[in-house]
């Protein structure tokens, strides 16, 4: 099967399956930074829509910080997952600490990379939710459900390559989901992509700062 060059190239091989979503006014592209910004430029640039990120912060269970409790997002919302807050007897005092740390790297990490724009709005719009790989679909549940919340009329998840797991799940949640390669074996999304280094902060700001010009 074969790899990407890099996540540009993987964002037009996205974009080329994306085009009845071309033009249109109601249509935003939102990225899960930061390996999902490079990706989503490509198929902003190439069906002529707005981009944006979309920040994502797991709550992970003190002292097993890899099982997620809950997550937030952008837009001030705050998912939990009830069976894991009652199997593991955690505490609103618990939920609210580890929310409150989270908030601060998401707030960070929004003002390093939209600096003084405001946030676009979600509600009555068609999303399209970019990441560069979807391996457990874990972070990739907590945007949707984000979405959700925040009043998205439909919601499109749309990546590279994906596990097959997290596909299956996946299209239980969204409206559609798009993706380049399903592979039956899923070792991590780095596997396929030829180059992989890690975007910057840096290279997210330029990318999201084109975007807004070419959407003038």
């Amino acid at each position: 099967m074969k790899r990407f060059c890099d996540r540009a190239e993987a964002g037009r091989a996205l974009a080329d399956m994306l085009g009845h979503y071309a033009n249109r006014p109601e249509v935003l592209v939102l990225a899960l930074p930061r390996g999902g910004v490079p990706v989503a430029f490509e198929i902003a640039k190439s069906l002529r829509v707005p981009l944006d990120v979309f920040v994502v912060r797991k709550l992970g269970v003190p002292g097993h910080e890899e099982l997620a409790m809950g997550a937030i997002a952008s837009g001030d919302v705050r998912v939990t997952n009830p069976a894991v807050l009652e199997a593991l007897s955690i505490s609103d005092e618990t939920l609210d600490a580890v929310a409150a740390r989270e908030r601060w790297e998401l707030e960070r990490r929004e003002r390093a990379y939209r600096q003084d724009r405001a946030a676009p709005t979600v509600r009555d719009r068609i999303v399209i939710v970019v990441d560069d790989g979807v391996a457990t679909g874990s972070t990739m549940l907590a945007a949707i459900a984000a979405l959700s919340q925040l009043g998205a009329q439909r919601t499109v998840v749309a990546t590279p390559t994906i596990a097959r797991d997290a596909l299956e799940l996946l299209r239980r949640r969204v409206d559609e989901v798009v993706a380049v390669l399903a592979p039956e074996t899923f070792r991590g999304v780095g596997e396929w992509y030829l180059d992989f280094s890690q975007t910057s902060d840096e290279e997210v700001r330029d990318l999201l700062q084109q975007a807004a010009y070419f959407n003038a």
